[in-house]
Order: structure tokens, then C-alpha cells, then sequence
């Protein structure tokens, strides 16, 4: 299972790389939506991919899961949901100031020489 989540991490971060080096903000956005779920899966794999009971102390079992990758996990993806949240704001505002996502035109240079 672990081959196949590396397969998969892999191929998040080479859409996710391939997208935030576009010129359009929306496919940066996006970009780094998929770099940051790269990114949970990641720390998942890493953490290892074992089946077990819940760790609370009260409970009797051979095989417990480690809480700390889901709880690094939990907290990175409500940080990527407020940043990706606060890009989207941003680009939207840039698109109804400037009238354009292309990141080569918001630029500004165009009149400087």
C-alpha cells in the first residue's frame, strides 16, 4: 500500500509543480491545493499505514494507530483551507481591479521604461 500512496504523493507533486509555474493565478491556486494534499499524504505515509484501535488508556488491544500524523495532518489542512481561502480573495480582486489573471500583465510594466 505503501508504493502505491508514494506513486500517488509522487504524482500530486509533479501536477502541483507543473501548475504553479503557469502563468494563470487560478492554476497557481490550484497548484498549491494539490501541493498541500501531496503534502498530507506525505506525513500519513510516513507515519505508517497500520491498522489498529484508538489510543485511549482505558482500552486493552495488541496494536494501537499513532495519533500525531492525524493531528499534524487535521491541523495542516485547516491552514491550507484559510491560505488557499485568503489566494482565492486575492486573485479575485486582482482579476475585477486589473481584468486579467496572467501573471506576465499584473506585472505593471508595460507603461514603465
Amino acid at each position: 500500500m505503501e508504493i502505491v500512496m508514494a506513486i500517488v504523493i509522487g504524482v500530486l507533486f509533479m501536477s502541483a509543480t507543473y501548475l504553479m509555474l503557469s502563468k494563470s493565478l487560478l492554476r497557481i491556486i490550484i497548484g498549491t491545493g494539490l501541493l498541500s494534499h501531496g503534502a498530507h499524504l506525505l506525513i500519513l505515509t510516513m507515519g505508517g499505514l497500520k491498522r489498529g484501535t484508538v489510543p485511549l488508556l482505558g482500552e486493552e488491544a495488541s496494536a494501537y494507530t499513532d495519533p500525531i500524523p492525524q493531528a499534524l495532518i487535521l491541523t495542516a489542512i485547516v491552514i491550507s483551507f484559510g491560505v488557499t481561502a485568503f489566494f482565492l480573495v486575492l486573485a479575485y480582486r486582482a482579476f475585477k481591479e486589473l481584468g486579467t489573471d496572467n501573471t506576465e500583465r499584473l506585472r505593471g510594466n508595460e507603461g514603465n521604461d
